[in-house]
């Protein structure tokens, strides 16, 4: 056997051992399980959702088409990043194609508004990127389960990095919405110096000239920006062009595996958060990563491995209820003892059925094959979890 065809062996049998933990489910009185995936598919942060798209199908590929033993049917649908679409494709999910599991969304005011139709209507709602403070606390949902983070808690790791750096005044950048709010409480969560200017901008705006002239006016020590799919590629191009690299940029979801491919080499070298990169030094990631580039020929990003560890999610929870999925109640209790492998390595779902995991800053890089990737440069927070976990009255 040929060295390249050993170690692609090694891979293909990592990526299996993390998948397949147990045996089929004892499958009694169900054929198959049904999973609507509702993701931004259209627009300019459509690379997004088709990540995340990707990463749960990639999974239900090394699952053999099945989650729990049983026969997988997939259902996907586009929220246009709109709410009031996403509540009806929702409540069609639900009712007309009568799906056990919805995976998604994307963002998170589309999350507020899917919620109720997808737990009330009796399907379990697994958020793969959307992490919202609320859920997190007071409003938690014994239904709604998250693999990816609290919203604030990237945000924190960029404001600790900060704080660590001693940048004594800094400018935040966000889209004025939920997830926007919620990046910018996680980053003062964490940073305590003065913030000389907060500026919110509309979802989806591209052109940021006027924002940029501000932070030029007022030259503070860093800029931290959370500019999510589009909105970032315009941002950090724009912000080169503007002549502020001499200001550091740091950022969360604005260069990364979604955006690199179109920002090049105008971020490399800028800081990120995140839970995860595709560097990051265990088994079940590197095979993740080898076959999601070879399946679909571009570098994985957090939004396709927090997708893929919510098909293991649900795997691991029809396992726990033996193939029943009437049984809400042990459906539920899978979920939450997450009895799978993620690809992150440390990882448990906290009272509030958000995750407890490891967060890193990254450095956005140039691979020697010519690919961008963000790479781990250091742990900031381990086993952490969010801080609104004690508002919730789940145990």
């Amino acid at each position: 056997m040929t060295p390249n065809r050993t170690k692609a062996s090694r891979l293909a049998t990592a990526l299996v051992c993390a998948t397949l933990l147990a045996g089929p489910a004892a499958a009694q009185g169900a054929e198959k399980v049904r999973v609507g995936l509702m993701f931004t598919l259209s627009g300019p942060s459509a690379v997004l959702g088709e990540q995340g798209r990707d990463g749960f199908l990639l999974a239900l590929d090394t699952l053999g088409k099945k989650l729990g033993g049983l026969e997988a049917e997939v259902v996907t649908v586009d929220d246009e990043l709109k709410p009031d679409v996403a509540t009806n494709k929702a409540r069609e999910l639900v009712k007309r194609d009568r799906v056990d599991f919805v995976v998604g969304p994307t963002f998170s005011n589309v999350l507020r508004a899917v919620v109720r139709p997808v737990t009330e209507g009796g399907a379990f709602l697994i958020s793969p990127n959307a992490g919202t403070s609320n859920y997190a606390g007071a409003e938690c949902n014994p239904n709604l389960f998250v693999s990816s983070y609290q919203n604030d808690q990237v945000h924190e790791v960029l404001g600790k990095y900060a704080q660590n750096k001693g940048y004594k005044r800094l400018v935040l950048l966000a889209p004025n919405y939920q997830a926007g709010k919620d990046s910018l409480a996680g980053f003062k969560h964490s940073y305590k110096g003065e913030v000389v200017n907060e500026m919110f901008t509309p979802l989806g705006q591209l052109d940021f000239s006027a924002e940029l002239a501000q932070i030029s006016a007022a030259q503070p020590d860093a800029v931290f920006a959370f500019m999510p799919g589009g909105m970032g590629v315009n941002l950090v191009r724009q912000y080169r062009q503007a002549g502020l690299s001499t200001i550091p940029f740091l950022s969360a979801f604005t260069v990364d595996e979604s955006t690199l491919p179109a920002q090049k080499d105008a971020a490399v070298g800028y800081y990120g958060g995140a839970n995860w990169a595709p560097d990051l030094d265990n088994p079940q990631s590197k095979a993740f990563v080898a076959a999601y580039e070879k399946k679909y020929g571009s570098v994985p990003g957090t939004y396709a491995m927090q997708a893929y560890d919510a098909a293991l999610m649900i795997d691991a929870a029809i396992k726990r209820a033996k193939g029943d999925l009437k049984d809400k109640d042990a459906l539920r209790a899978g979920l939450k003892a997450a009895e799978f492998q993620s690809l992150r390595g440390n990882f448990r779902i906290g009272n509030n059925h958000y995750p407890i995991q490891d967060f890193y800053l990254v450095k956005a890089a140039k691979r020697p094959d010519g690919k961008y990737e963000t790479q781990i440069a250091e742990k900031i927070f381990s086993n952490y979890q969010d801080n609104y976990a004690a508002e919730c009255k789940m145990k």
